[in-house]
């Protein structure tokens, strides 16, 4: 089978250099650090224009993020990709994490198991996904995201791991 040109689809997009923001990790509560990329004074991570991660609201202990699945997301079987699922996940679990950090902190995922419940494609609308903090030490934490449809169906859900570590001075 020959591929057309009507067949064939275009995205392009563009991102902010990283640097900004990440020089901003460790200068800022975790909160701080959030709400600051929420309202557009730090620039959103890259991973969030390639993949299309709309809104990210944050609140101590509490994140969430959205994304409008696309056919860029779908895998050969016609639904929304695995790994697409799995980093909206990874997303909210670690930024949960990351709001409950004070000052001169940050956080590395450690794991994240996930469980994937119902086929996600464009007709499943608008993606939710919450992410809470269920426990935090002072050198790890475990949190946990549901992600739900349009319709409010659960498709997906996480556990994750962080280690929480000091920022150097002027990373």
């Amino acid at each position: 089978m020959t591929q057309t040109r009507e067949e064939t689809r275009t995205r392009t997009f563009e991102w902010d250099d990283p640097a900004r923001t990440a020089q901003s990790v460790g200068q800022l509560s975790g909160l701080e650090f959030l709400q600051a990329i929420g309202r557009g004074d730090l620039p959103k991570p890259p991973v969030t224009h390639m993949l299309g991660i709309g809104a990210i609201t944050a609140e101590e202990g509490r994140v969430v993020a959205e994304l409008q699945p696309a056919e860029y997301h779908y895998n050969p079987l016609g639904t929304v990709h695995g790994g697409v699922l799995a980093t909206l996940l990874d997303t909210a679990t670690g930024c949960a994490v990351h709001s409950t950090l004070p000052r001169g902190f940050g956080y590395t995922s450690i794991d994240l198991s996930t469980k994937f419940l119902k086929p996600v494609t464009v007709a499943s609308g608008m993606l939710r996904c919450v992410g809470t903090v269920v426990s935090r030490g002072r050198r790890t934490a475990l949190a946990e995201a549901r992600l739900t449809d349009a319709a409010g169906r659960l498709v997906a859900t996480a556990q994750s791991s962080c280690l929480i570590f000091e920022v150097p001075p002027n990373q």
